[in-house]
């Protein structure tokens, strides 16, 4: 009929104070831009475990429901309990009174999955009559899962039950009845186990006689346990008590007791588990449309312990809201959320990853209900796991929880929630959006905003100034360039881009070269750019065979620079790329004889020099 506290299966042996207004569990900013790129940080980067919710779904939003059906065995159930072993898969476990028996549920690893069942009968005979509550806990020393058990409905049936599953739910488990110990037992509700030191101690209500009851394991938590009456007969306080949902606040224990006689819920204040005289207050006047509440789970929640309540007798889900343990209390009522009918047991609180889950175990109908506190997408990143997260944007303005949550799941848990103000993004204008320049030319970029505090541009290459809201910038290769405005609008903080695009050409037209008088020789170099839209000319077209090719064969007659001009005929831009070559022609020595003599007519009436 039952499900308590946040996973006191994890229980310690040190208890740990929760976080208090004082505290502060990691930095955020109050408000950012949209898209703008935030990096959270803990102040508590130790701790067993990390959760981020960068749009987490907990309790302070509303669930959805769903009615899984009743195809899972259920026979008159009377609790269910859920919880993630070290194989990685989640177990529910479910009790029927009406055919006295046990079932495992297997959701594997993902509880929006629908679980197959494992029924163990009445294990042998031993499983109990009339069982109405569960407890799942687990022995951090040896590894080991239990799951207590009340069960009847007077004195002569009452008993408490132990199941034993070894280090595994997955095992076969084994049942221990102690019975009705000591004759302390009339109608037991409510059961829940927990270690404070080295001890073990349990506590379960008597629903006939209105009674807080405690059992003592000692340091061994298999050991059979003795029992010790807490809250006498109390009629106004306590009244038909069917489930307790314990939590740690402040490094005190406070128990919330549902009363189905009463229609209310009462407040114990254990301060330490082995208080024999707590204080107790009904703490349900401002909580509307109790009505037979048949079972309650807490949990810490951005600030605020939120409890969930089933109200067999309306058939729906009521939320308990507190500022902190001591009130105020306020509530919100589901409806019949999920289709519930007759609800009587409700799982504790789980996280399977960007979702919340919690399932309850209908008796009129024998059905099964998932109730889910979904995330919102609106994030870039879901969540984290790590004590230092990875940055992350929110798309889209708005009002966003940052949920965090250290050692999730145990009772030091720790958890804190920041509200995070989106901002529309500043009016602005970047010019221009992107750009193709040639290699070697220069692109002017600039942003126009009227509020921006400053303007930060990175890199800080082959550009004319850093800080300047307009630039010059000349790079040699396709380079984004950034830019960074904060705004006086809280920490809003622009940061944007240009890509700056660089048609890269290079026109190489060989080293200079010497030749002798009349010879050739061949020009162009390996480093020319290649490709369909690269024309290539040689200029000018004298003493050169082909001013196309690239390797064009030319024979000046004497000193002479060639230049090669490579296009790209491909783009609209039409970027070249020039380079020179210089032929160096080297001239011969000029051999005359010592003496001859010229005729007046003839073949040899000439004299000169030919080359």
């Amino acid at each position: 009929m039952r499900k308590s506290l946040l996973l006191v299966v994890f229980l310690i042996a040190s208890l740990v104070s929760s976080v208090n207004a004082q505290e502060e569990l990691f930095k955020a900013p109050d408000s950012v831009c949209e898209k703008q790129l935030i990096q959270l940080l803990s102040n508590v980067p130790d701790k067993q475990s990390h959760y981020w919710g960068f749009c987490s779904g907990y309790l302070y939003k509303d669930p959805t429901g769903v009615n899984l059906g009743d195809t899972f065995k259920l026979d008159l159930p009377a609790g269910i309990e859920v919880a993630k072993d070290d194989d990685g898969n989640y177990y529910g476990f479910a009790i029927n009174a009406g055919n006295n028996s046990f079932l495992r549920m297997d959701f594997g690893t993902d509880l929006s999955s629908i679980p197959t069942i494992t029924d163990f009968g009445n294990m042998d005979g031993i499983f109990p009559d009339e069982v109405n509550s569960l407890y799942l806990v687990r022995d951090l020393a040896d590894k080991r899962w239990y799951i207590f058990l009340t069960s009847g409905q007077t004195a002569a049936t009452s008993a408490l039950s132990r199941i034993d599953f070894g280090k595994s739910l997955s095992n076969t488990p084994n049942i221990v009845n102690f019975g009705n110990l000591e004759n302390k037992l009339n109608y037991p509700t409510g059961v829940f186990v927990a270690k404070e030191g080295d001890k073990w101690y349990g506590f379960y209500c008597n629903f006939n006689g209105s009674q807080l009851m405690r059992f003592d394991l000692d340091s061994n938590i298999s050991l059979t346990p003795t029992i010790k009456e807490i809250l006498p007969v109390t009629p106004a306080l306590l009244s038909g008590p069917t489930d307790i949902g314990a939590i740690i606040d402040g490094g005190k224990w406070y128990f919330f007791i549902t009363n189905a006689n009463a229609n209310s819920v009462s407040r114990v204040d254990m301060d330490k588990l082995t208080n024999e005289t707590p204080n107790i207050t009904v703490v349900s006047n401002s909580i509307p449309d109790l009505k037979s509440p048949s079972a309650i789970t807490l949990l810490k929640d951005c600030g605020k312990i939120h409890g969930i309540i089933t109200n067999a007798g309306s058939h729906d889900v009521v939320r308990l809201e507190m500022g902190d343990v001591n009130g105020p209390y306020n509530g919100t009522n589901f409806g019949n959320i999920g289709s519930t009918l007759s609800p009587v047991g409700i799982s504790r609180v789980i996280r399977d990853r960007d979702n919340v889950y919690a399932f309850i175990v209908n008796q009129a109908n024998n059905s099964l209900t998932r109730i889910k506190f979904e995330q919102c997408d609106n994030a870039s990143i879901q969540y984290s796991l790590t004590n230092k997260p990875p940055k992350y944007s929110y798309d889209t303005a708005g009002f966003y929880n940052v949920y965090y949550a250290v050692n999730e799941g145990l009772p030091d848990m720790q958890v804190q929630c920041k509200q995070i103000t989106v901002l529309p993004t500043p009016a602005l204008i970047l010019l221009p959006p992107d750009t193709t320049i040639c290699q070697g030319d220069t692109a002017r970029l600039r942003m126009v905003s009227i509020n921006a505090i400053s303007y930060s541009w990175t890199p800080n290459y082959n550009i004319s100034g850093a800080s300047k809201n307009e630039i010059k910038v000349w790079p040699e290769y396709t380079t984004q360039y950034n830019v960074r405005m904060p705004f006086p609008l809280g920490t809003c903080v622009v940061d944007t881009h240009i890509t700056v695009n660089v048609i890269k050409l290079q026109a190489d037209a060989g080293p200079d070269r010497t030749i002798k008088d009349g010879a050739s020789t061949l020009l162009g170099g390996p480093n020319t750019s290649q490709g369909l839209n690269h024309l290539r000319r040689w200029v000018p077209d004298q003493y050169i065979d082909d001013i196309y090719s690239d390797n064009p064969m030319v024979r000046p007659p004497h000193d002479f620079t060639y230049y090669l001009v490579v296009t790209d005929t491909g783009s609209k831009y039409k970027c070249a790329s020039i380079d020179t070559v210089v032929v160096y022609v080297e001239c011969g020595d000029v051999n005359l004889p010592n003496a001859f003599m010229p005729e007046s007519n003839g073949a040899r009436a000439k004299f000169g020099l030919l080359n």
